[in-house]
C-alpha cells in the first residue's frame, strides 16, 4: 500500500488581494518545472495543510496551495462577505495567472472536490485532469443526511454532542438554528455552537468514529470559521442556481476531461451515491471505491489510491 511522500517545505508564498475585503494565502512547493497542480483543502473554512503537498511527487509535480477566503493565514478570519463559491473560483484563477500557468491538474477532497468541480465547469480550458475525493455536490438530501437526519443514525452518540446548544424546540431544521448562533452577536454562544458543529463532523470523519477526532476541531479559532464558513454556503446551496446543478454542468462540461475519483466506502460525511452519480455522468472518469475506509484522506486506503492516481498523471502528462 502506498503512502505519503515525505514532508518538504514551501519553496516561496504570498497574498493576493482577493475582492475588496480579502487577502488570501497561496505558496508552491516542490519542482518548479513540473507539473503545476493546484490541491483544494475541505470544508469550506477547513484551510489548507502540509500534508496536503504530501500526495504528490515533488520531483514531478509543482504544488499549489491556496488558504479559501476567511480561513487557515487568510484574512479576515471566519469573514462572510464576499464569500462564495464563484469568489473562490475567481481567486483561483488569479492565482493561476499571477503563476504564469496555462493549465493545470487539480485536486480536491470532500468541498475541495466541490470547488474543484465547479472550476472545471467554468474553466475547462485550463483543466488537465482532476483528482477528486469524498465527492459532495452541496444537494439538499448530502446537506440533509449529515446535518439533520441519516448520518444521525450511524452515530447517535456524536449526534448528541452535536445538537446540544440547540433547544428541542428548534431541531426540526438544524442548519438555520446552528446560522442564528454562528451569526449572532453573542460570542460565547457563537463558540460553542461552532465547537459543536465541527466536532460532530471531526468525530465521524474516520470509519473509527469520534476516538479518531483530530484535536483542531475543538480549538476556538479554527472552529469559528470552519464552522460559520461551512453553514454560510451550507443554508446558501453552495451558491448555485439550482439543487443539482453542478452535477448536471458535470455532464455537460467535463467529457473530455480526465479524472479520478476516490471514494470511502462507508464515507458517512459525503455519502458513496454522490461519487457515483458524478461518474455515472462522467464516465471517462475512473472511480475507486474503498472498503473499509470512511471520509478522511488520511485513511490508509484513501491515500493509497490517491498516490496511485498523482503518479498515473504524472506518467500521463510528463512532456
Amino acid at each position: 500500500m502506498l503512502k505519503l511522500y515525505a514532508p518538504i517545505e514551501a519553496r516561496r508564498s504570498g497574498f493576493i488581494r482577493a475582492g475588496k475585503l480579502h487577502r488570501v494565502y497561496w505558496e508552491e512547493s516542490g519542482n518548479p518545472e513540473g507539473i503545476p497542480v493546484i490541491a483544494l483543502h475541505g470544508g469550506p473554512g477547513g484551510g489548507s495543510s502540509p500534508e496536503m503537498r504530501r500526495f504528490f511527487d515533488p520531483d514531478i509535480y509543482r504544488i499549489i496551495l491556496m488558504d479559501q477566503r476567511g480561513c487557515g493565514r487568510s484574512t479576515p478570519t471566519s469573514e462572510l462577505e464576499e464569500n462564495t463559491t464563484w469568489a473562490l473560483v475567481e481567486d483561483i484563477e488569479q492565482v493561476r495567472a499571477m503563476l504564469n500557468i496555462d493549465r493545470w491538474v487539480v485536486f480536491g477532497g470532500s468541498w475541495g472536490s466541490t470547488l474543484s468541480l465547479s472550476y472545471a465547469v467554468t474553466h475547462p480550458e485550463r483543466v488537465r485532469g482532476l483528482i477528486l475525493r469524498g465527492i459532495f455536490l452541496i444537494t439538499q438530501s448530502e446537506i440533509s443526511w449529515f446535518y439533520q437526519s441519516g448520518a444521525s443514525r450511524l452515530f447517535p452518540d456524536a449526534y448528541e454532542r452535536y445538537v446540544a446548544p440547540i433547544p428541542e424546540a428548534e431541531r426540526h431544521d438544524l442548519l438555520h438554528a446552528f446560522h442564528r448562533r454562528l451569526t449572532g452577536e453573542d460570542y460565547k454562544t457563537r463558540i460553542q455552537a461552532a465547537k459543536a458543529w465541527a466536532c460532530w463532523e471531526g468525530e465521524t470523519i474516520t470509519i473509527q468514529g469520534p476516538t479518531s477526532r483530530p484535536k483542531r476541531f475543538e480549538e476556538d479559532n479554527f472552529a469559528d470559521a470552519f464552522a460559520r464558513i461551512e453553514c454560510h454556503y451550507f443554508v446558501n446551496q453552495g451558491f448555485f442556481p439550482r439543487d443539482g446543478w453542478l452535477l448536471d454542468r458535470a455532464a455537460e462540461t467535463l467529457q473530455d476531461i480526465p479524472g479520478f475519483i476516490v471514494h470511502g466506502r462507508y464515507d458517512v460525511v459525503t455519502p458513496l451515491s454522490s461519487a457515483w452519480a458524478l461518474h455515472k455522468a462522467w464516465p471517462i472518469s475512473e472511480l475507486q471505491i474503498v472498503g473499509g475506509a470512511g471520509h478522511s484522506s488520511l485513511e490508509p486506503g484513501i491515500v493509497d489510491k490517491l498516490i496511485r492516481a498523482t503518479r498515473e498523471f504524472g506518467r500521463r502528462f510528463a512532456d
